[in-house]
C-alpha cells in the first residue's frame, strides 16, 4: 500500500501541522497474532523517526516545511531530498538540472519521480533520457514527499539508482486558498485552489496563471497554466482518488553563454547569444488510485494516462557548425503514456515471527510519434536530421517479504524484474527496428535495533535504468558511419550502511556510507540524435542528515553530502567523471510562529566539480542564501515577503566544457559555459484563505 511502511506502517502527514509528532508504530505482535495494519496521522514537518524507515537515508517531508520555505523554481521542490541539488541551465519551461549522490543527473536520469503514482521520467525523450519536467506541479497542492535513496527498494525500477521521491497530492485542503504574487522582473503569480464536500467524497481544484520574466536582456516571457481536478472519496485505510491534471507553457530561453565572452566584456552575464531559443510544453494527465487496508493485509491499484508534448529551440554551440545562419536546433515530440500498477500484501506469521508478504505488478506503455530533431534558424525548421516514431512498453514484477526475526531484528528481502519492448521506426531503414532485453534486481534490507534511540541499517541492491530505445536499435551514424546498437537495459549495484538516532530531545539525525557501481554511463543524446559511449563507474559518499526541533517554534536543519565519482576502466584522458557532483551542504532554520512573524533562512552550498575526465579544469561553487519573513494579519491572511541570492552573490548554476565558435571566430574554441544564478530578486505574496 502506498501508505504504508514494509514495516506494516506507513505514517500519514496531515497538512497544516506546526509542531513535529514523531509517533512510531512498530511494536512486536504476539506470536499468534497477525500483524494489523494501522492508520497514523502526524503533525510536522518530517517523519524520519526511529522505526519508521528501512534505510539511514530513507524519509519523508510533510506539507507544512513544503509551506513554510521559499522556492525559486517549482522543480526545487525536490531539494527537500537531502543532498538533492536542483538547478537550470536554460528557460524555465524546460526540465530543471539535477545533482546527486556523485551523479550529474541530467535531466532526470538515475533519480525516479512519481506523482501520485505516475511516473514523471520520460522515456526514449526527444531531448534528454529520464527527462523529469516538474512544471505541471502546485507546490501548495503537495500533501508529502518520500524519498528513497539508493536501488534497495522492490516498487522501484527505472531510473531509480541514485534514489526516488514519491509526491503525494492532498485529497483536501483545511481552507481554501487566494494568493496573489509579484516580484522582481515581472514575476506574476495568480493561485486559486479549495476543496469541498460532494456527496461522500471531496473535490479540490486549483487553478495557477504565472508569468516571469526573469534577469535576462532577453525577456523569457514565460506564460505558464496549470489545472487540478481531484474527487476523492475515503481516508487512507480504505479509499479513492481521480485526479485530471492539465499544464501549458510558453517561454524564451537564455542558455548557457562562453566564459569568454564575459571576461572580454562581450557579452553581459545575462547576455543571450540566440534570442530565439525557448519552446512550448505541454502535459494533460487523468489518474485514478484505489486502495483498501484491514487486518488481514491491503491491496492498491492505480492507473494513469498522459499526453504531453515539447517543442524545444537550443542553441549551446552558436556558429560552429553553421557560421552564417548558426547551429540552432529544434527538438519535439508528442508522446502519449499509461500504465496500471497493482500491489498486494498479507500479514502473517512464520513459527509466531512477525512477517508481512508483497506482490507488485507495474506496467507501462509509451508511444512517441514523432520524436524528431531538425536544424532551424530563430524557430523556423530547416533540415530534418532525423525522425523516428518509437514504441516503448515495460512489465514489471516484484515480490518483497518483511520479517521480523526479533523486537530488535528485521529483515527486508525483495526481488523485481523487468521486461522491455522497444519498437523503432526510422527514417532511416538502417536504424529501425525491434529489440526485447530483461533484468533482475534483487534487494536486501537488515535493521538492527533500537538501542538508546538509535538503530543501524544495511542495504544492498541492484537497479537499473533504461537507454533510449533509438540507441538500441541503431545501426548507421549521422553521418554515414558504422554504429553499435546499445545495451537497452543498464544495471546498477548499490550498498549502504547507516544509522539513526534520536538520543538527543528533539533531534533526528541519520548517517549513511554508501556506493554504487554502474555497469555503462552510456546515454543517448538526443541533442546530437546519437549514442555517446562511455565507461563502468563506481561511486562513493558518506551523508549525515539532521533535523532538530528546538523548540515549539523553531526548526534547524543540517544536511551534509560528499561523495566521489570515477571511471572504474582506466583510459588515457583520465578517470574522473564529468559534472559528477562532490560535496553539497544545506543549512536551514524555519520560524513556525513567533506571535503573528513566520519565517525561514535556507542556506546551500553546490561544491566544484570536474569538468573533463582528467580532473583538470572545474567548475566554480556555488553558494545560495534564501529568505521568508512572514506576517499574519489574522488567522486567514498573511502577507510574505520573499529574497532569494539574498547576498547577491555572481556564482553559476550549471558549468560545461565544450568547444563552441562566436560569431568572428575563426575557429572553435574550447571553453568553460556557465548559465548564471539569478541576482538578488524579491517575491511579495498576499494570501487569504477561506
Amino acid at each position: 500500500m502506498k501508505h504504508t511502511t514494509h514495516l506494516g506502517v506507513r505514517q500519514h502527514i496531515v497538512s497544516g501541522g506546526l509542531l513535529m509528532v514523531l509517533m512510531i508504530v512498530c511494536a512486536p505482535v504476539c506470536a499468534n497474532e497477525s500483524l494489523r495494519l494501522d492508520a497514523i496521522e502526524v503533525n510536522g514537518h518530517y517523519d524520519n523517526a526511529v522505526g519508521t524507515a528501512n534505510a539511514a537515508s530513507e524519509g519523508v517531508v510533510g506539507t507544512a516545511l513544503i509551506q513554510h520555505r521559499p522556492t525559486l523554481r517549482t522543480g526545487e521542490i525536490l531539494e527537500f531530498v537531502p543532498g538533492m541539488i536542483v538547478t537550470q541551465h536554460s528557460g524555465s519551461g524546460k526540465a530543471n538540472q539535477y545533482f546527486l549522490r556523485g551523479f550529474n543527473l541530467d535531466h532526470g536520469t538515475d533519480f525516479a519521480t512519481f506523482v501520485d503514482d505516475m511516473p514523471v521520467n520520460m522515456r526514449t525523450h526527444a531531448h534528454g533520457q529520464g527527462y523529469t519536467d516538474l512544471n505541471f506541479l502546485i507546490p501548495e497542492l503537495v500533501h508529502h514527499v518520500h524519498y528513497q535513496k539508493g536501488p534497495y527498494v522492490a516498487e522501484n525500477g527505472d531510473f531509480a539508482s541514485a534514489g526516488a521521491a514519491h509526491l503525494q497530492l492532498a485529497n483536501q485542503l483545511p481552507r481554501g486558498i487566494a494568493s496573489l504574487t509579484l516580484g522582481s522582473y515581472d514575476y506574476q503569480r495568480l493561485l486559486f485552489a479549495n476543496s469541498s464536500r460532494v456527496a461522500s467524497g471531496n473535490v479540490l481544484y486549483a487553478l495557477e496563471l504565472n508569468h516571469n520574466d526573469g534577469p535576462w536582456q532577453v525577456a523569457e516571457g514565460l506564460r505558464k497554466l496549470n489545472g487540478v481536478l481531484r474527487y476523492s472519496e475515503g481516508d487512507a485505510s480504505d479509499g479513492m482518488h481521480l485526479t485530471a491534471m492539465a499544464y501549458d507553457n510558453r517561454w524564451r530561453a537564455t542558455d548557457q553563454i562562453p566564459r569568454r565572452a564575459v571576461q572580454s566584456g562581450q557579452l553581459d552575464r545575462f547576455a543571450s547569444i540566440d534570442p530565439s531559443n525557448g519552446g512550448t510544453s505541454s502535459r494533460y494527465s487523468i489518474s485514478f488510485n484505489r486502495h483498501q487496508q484491514h487486518a488481514l493485509g491491503g491491496w492498491e491499484l492505480s492507473a494513469y494516462a498522459v499526453r504531453s508534448q515539447l517543442d524545444l529551440y537550443s542553441n549551446f554551440t552558436y556558429f560552429l557548425d553553421q557560421t552564417t545562419m548558426g547551429d540552432q536546433f529544434n527538438q519535439r515530440e508528442s508522446r502519449r503514456l499509461m500504465g496500471v500498477n497493482l500491489r498486494k500484501s498479507w500479514f502473517t506469521d512464520l513459527t509466531g515471527m512477525p512477517m508481512t508478504n508483497t506482490l507488485g505488478l507495474q506496467t507501462r506503455y509509451d508511444n512517441i510519434a514523432p520524436i524528431a530533431l531538425a536544424s532551424s534558424v530563430q524557430r523556423q525548421r530547416t533540415e530534418g536530421i532525423r525522425t523516428d516514431r518509437v514504441q516503448q512498453s515495460s512489465v514489471g514484477v516484484f515480490a518483497e517479504n518483511t520479517l521480523w526475526w526479533h523486537e530488535k531484528f528485521r529483515t527486508v528481502a525483495g526481488m523485481r524484474y523487468d521486461h522491455y519492448q522497444f519498437k523503432v521506426n526510422s527514417q532511416l531503414a538502417a536504424n529501425a527496428g525491434q529489440v526485447s532485453d530483461g533484468i533482475t534486481s534483487p534487494k536486501l534490507s537488515v535493521i538492527v535495533g533500537p538501542w538508546a534511540n538509535t538503530e543501524f541499517f544495511y542495504n544492498f541492491g541492484k537497479g537499473f535504468h533504461s537507454n533510449d530505445a533509438r540507441g538500441t536499435t541503431q545501426t548507421v551514424l549521422l553521418d554515414g558511419g558504422a554504429a553499435t546498437p546499445v545495451t537497452p537495459l543498464v544495471g546498477t549495484r548499490g550498498s549502504e550502511i547507516g544509522m539513526r538516532s534520536e538520543w538527543l530531545p528533539g533531534l533526528q539525525s541519520s548517517l549513511a556510507l554508501w556506493q554504487l557501481e554502474m555497469d555503462s554511463e552510456l546515454v543517448f543524446v538526443g541533442d546530437a540524435g546519437e549514442t555517446t559511449p562511455s565507461r563502468a563507474s563506481r561511486r562513493v559518499g558518506v551523508e549525515w542528515n539532521n533535523h532538530y526541533r528546538l523548540n515549539d517554534w523553531l526548526l534547524l536543519d543540517l544536511d551534509i553530502a560528499l561523495s566521489k565519482a570515477r571511471f572504474t576502466q582506466p583510459a588515457p584522458e583520465g578517470n574522473a567523471i564529468p559534472g559528477a557532483i562532490r560535496q553539497v551542504a544545506s543549512l536551514g532554520a524555519t520560524i513556525t510562529q513567533w506571535g503573528d512573524w513566520f519565517g525561514s533562512l535556507q542556506l546551500r552550498y553546490f561544491g566544484p566539480r570536474p569538468l573533463v575526465e582528467d580532473d583538470s579544469i572545474r567548475s566554480q561553487s556555488t553558494l545560495l542564501t534564501y529568505a521568508r519573513v512572514g506576517y499574519r494579519y489574522n488567522p486567514r491572511t498573511t502577507l510574505t515577503l520573499d529574497v532569494f541570492n539574498l547576498f547577491d552573490r555572481k556564482a553559476s548554476d550549471i558549468d560545461y566544457f565544450f568547444a563552441s565558435q562566436l560569431r568572428g571566430e575563426a575557429a572553435p574554441v574550447n571553453d568553460v559555459h556557465f548559465h548564471p544564478v539569478e541576482p538578488r530578486s524579491a517575491r511579495v505574496t498576499l494570501s487569504y484563505q477561506f
